[in-house]
C-alpha cells in the first residue's frame, strides 16, 4: 500500500471546523478561532458512549406507540412498523417506504457503519482509507434526515388537532426516537476521521 504523510508529520494541523491547515504549536485557528488538535485522544470512548447510549433508546422507540390516535371514546395506539402496516394497507406505499426508510433502514444502517468504523480504527488496518472517510461522511450527510419519522408526527399532531372529531398525540416512541437520532448524530461527531490514516500508518510502518 503505498505510504501516506500526514499533516501531522509535516507538523501541521487541520482545523475540524474550517479546514484550514496551521502549524501544530498554534493554539485556535486564526479563521474560525476554534480550538486546534492534532488528535481527539477521547474519540473511541466518545463514539462508544454516544453509540451505546443511542442504541439504548432506540429500542423502546420500537417498541411503545409513536402516535396515540382518538376518535370519539376509541383511541388506537400504533408503533414505528405499525404504523408502516397501516400505510401499506391504506395503499400510501410511497409514504410507507419513506417512514421505513427513515425510521429503520436508516437508523440501524449508522448503528452498524459507526461501529464498523469504531472497531476498525481501533485497531491496525489495510483497509482503503478513502472507503472509510466515504462512509463517515455518508453517515454524517443523512443524519440530517433522520428526524423526518418526528417532523411527520409533529405535522400529523397539529393538523389533526383543528378536527373536534380526532386528535393524535405523540406518543413516547416519538421523544425516544428523537433522543436516539441525537445521541448518533453526536456519536458520528466524536469520530476522529484522521484515526483512520494513523492505523493505516501503523499497519504500513509494521507489515
Amino acid at each position: 500500500m503505498q505510504r501516506v504523510t500526514t499533516a501531522r508529520e509535516t507538523g501541521r494541523v487541520v482545523c475540524r471546523s474550517c479546514g484550514l491547515v496551521a502549524p501544530v504549536a498554534q493554539d485556535r485557528c486564526t479563521r474560525c478561532r476554534q480550538r486546534l488538535q492534532s488528535r481527539d485522544g477521547l474519540s473511541q470512548q466518545k463514539v462508544w458512549a454516544w453509540l451505546i447510549v443511542g442504541l439504548i433508546a432506540y429500542i423502546p422507540a420500537n417498541i411503545y406507540p409513536m402516535l396515540r390516535t382518538t376518535q370519539g371514546f376509541r383511541t388506537e395506539e400504533s408503533t414505528i412498523i405499525g404504523g408502516v402496516i397501516d400505510l401499506l394497507d391504506h395503499g400510501a406505499y410511497a409514504v410507507a417506504i419513506i417512514v421505513f426508510v427513515a425510521s429503520i433502514l436508516i437508523p440501524v444502517g449508522k448503528f452498524i457503519v459507526i461501529a464498523y468504523l469504531a472497531v476498525l480504527t481501533g485497531q491496525r488496518h489495510r483497509s482503503d482509507p478513502h472507503r472509510l472517510l466515504v462512509l463517515h461522511e455518508i453517515v454524517e450527510f443523512i443524519g440530517r434526515w433522520s428526524m423526518i419519522d418526528v417532523f411527520v408526527v409533529a405535522i400529523l399532531t397539529a393538523l389533526v388537532q383543528f378536527d373536534v372529531l380526532a386528535t393524535i398525540n405523540p406518543g413516547i416512541a416519538a421523544i425516544c426516537f428523537a433522543l436516539s437520532v441525537v445521541f448518533t448524530m453526536l456519536a458520528a461527531q466524536s469520530f476522529d476521521s484522521r484515526q483512520i490514516w494513523d492505523r493505516l500508518e501503523d499497519d504500513v510502518t509494521h507489515g
